[in-house]
């Protein structure tokens, strides 16, 4: 059980304290983020009339996700295009890691869905009080009576937590039953079968829901 226990960390004195970083959630988030970048330019830079395996790839992730953000959002649609399809890819390679050995899915520290489900949580207000402006956004909160403005701070916050958590609590709930079927069975036939089974269904589904409540923050934000 020590893999789960022992965190990797990267510690430096900043300003007289002691900062602590995750190195393995580090290097794995830089990691995906470099092969996706290496993946669009290699996509990009030479565009074929028939289409390659990578380039249809990419093709199928922009026109699937196109179409539903335009159904969803509308006209508003290619302005969160970007936003929602990259938070999907990141997360959905993140997830994929964990079958890879020595390789450790960044989506399985807490931080690293907390600011996730922070980037869609601002996303969403942000679209909010560019639809409706200052005064609309705030007086929402006040609604149905004023004093009822706690609770909705509160129920707003709580989709930050709910996003994290789900994400969070998926993740890094496969990767224990993981290693303790493996302890259990000696790493023999079962552990590969529960690696594939978290690390693609489960961590594809993760994925999808999380970008879909992005989009449906977003959606229900936009609503005037």
């Amino acid at each position: 059980m020590d893999a789960i226990t022992e965190v990797a960390q990267w510690v430096f004195p900043v300003a007289g304290r002691e900062v602590r970083l995750n190195a393995t959630t580090l290097v794995m988030s830089w990691g995906v983020m470099a092969a996706l970048a290496a993946f669009g330019l290699a996509v990009s830079r030479r565009p074929a009339l028939v289409p390659g395996p990578f380039q249809s790839v990419a093709e199928l992730l922009v026109q699937v996700s196109r179409d539903l953000i335009a159904e969803t959002l509308g006209k508003r649609g290619p302005r969160y295009f970007a936003l929602v399809l990259t938070l999907f890819v990141f997360i959905l390679i993140s997830n994929w890691l964990g079958m890879i050995p020595l390789l450790e899915e960044p989506t399985k520290d807490l931080n690293t869905a907390l600011i996730l489900a922070v980037i869609a949580f601002l996303t969403a207000q942000t679209a909010a009080i560019r639809a409706k402006g200052w005064r609309v956004y705030i007086r929402e909160y006040f609604q149905p009576f004023a004093f009822m403005f706690p609770l909705n701070v509160i129920g707003e916050a709580a989709k930050v937590v709910s996003m994290a958590f789900r994400l969070y609590g998926n993740v890094m709930g496969g990767s224990i039953i993981i290693l303790v079927v493996s302890h259990l069975v000696y790493h023999l036939i079962i552990p590969p079968f529960l690696s594939a089974f978290f690390g693609l269904f489960v961590g594809t589904v993760q994925a999808f829901v999380f970008a879909m409540l992005t989009l449906t923050y977003i959606s229900v934000a936009l609503q005037e």
